[in-house]
């Protein structure tokens, strides 16, 4: 099943979609957050008439198992350059997401330009280690996107933690399929956790909140990532990504605060 076709949503009246949570995109049995916000951002792309989601937060509130979901969106601006709404996605039990999101065109995007850092320095995809799911270890939703890790980042399966709680390599979605901006939502968590390389117990970490910002639309090719955290503190942790096209620029930012796991 493609990305496209994982998160395609349907209108059923104005400001009300469904679609369907897929099997195979999960954790662990729960649905990946960012795969949840991006089944929630093309509701909200298509409801306010804008292509790209420039700026979208989602607050996590159950776990998303397969089945259908509903998506209310509420459109609170319609502008010329930037719509702004506000959606909840949810099964006929519950809510299990609530987001904002500001959409826009970036194909007309244009302005001056200055970025004080470069791309995370990462060995060539064929020189990293690739990440494919097996009956165990890792999860289901690791084969529906194409990781490559940096061999420095990737010791944590074998037991040989870095020390440093980052995560950098290559992404890409399956069979070549084209990327667009709402799989950049995915993208931004998409990799194992940065706990993974602490001196820490080695659990995945529950979203509670993640906020993507589309800086530019993706070009075609691996996408170079790295993702880190600095402070680990009460029980949580915060994750700020970067995702870099292979031209070298800057298309996407990310920051996840997510639970910490229990000894």
């Amino acid at each position: 099943m493609t990305f496209h076709s994982a998160t395609a949503v349907e209108q059923l009246a104005p400001g009300h979609f469904r679609a369907t949570i897929n099997e195979g995109w999960d954790i662990a049995g729960n649905a990946n957050g960012g795969y949840l916000l991006a089944i929630v951002a093309r509701a909200v792309t298509e409801a306010t008439g804008k292509p790209d989601p420039l700026t979208i937060t989602g607050h996590y509130l159950a776990p998303g198992q397969p089945g259908p979901v509903t998506i209310d969106v509420d459109v609170h601006r319609s502008g010329g350059r930037h719509s702004m709404a506000t959606a909840v996605l949810a099964t006929p039990e519950r809510k299990l997401l609530v987001a904002a999101a500001t959409t826009t065109d970036l194909s007309t995007a244009d302005g001056p330009e200055r970025v004080d850092s470069v791309p995370p320095p990462i060995p060539e995809p064929d020189d990293c280690i690739p990440i494919n799911p097996t009956s165990g270890f890792p999860p289901p939703f690791m084969g529906r996107v194409e990781l490559r890790i940096h061999p420095d980042d990737a010791g944590f399966a074998q037991g040989k933690k870095s020390g440093e709680p980052r995560m950098r390599g290559w992404f890409r979605l399956r069979d070549d399929e084209p990327i667009d901006t709402h799989a950049l939502v995915t993208a931004t968590d998409a990799f194992p956790p940065t706990i993974f390389n602490a001196d820490l117990p080695v659990a995945w970490t529950p979203t509670i909140e993640l906020t993507a910002h589309v800086r530019a639309r993706p070009t075609t090719g691996w996408l170079r990532c790295a993702f880190a955290t600095r402070f680990i503190t009460g029980g949580y942790l915060e994750a700020d990504g970067e995702i870099w096209n292979a031209e070298g620029h800057l298309i996407a930012q990310s920051r996840q605060l997510a639970l910490v796991p229990r000894a």
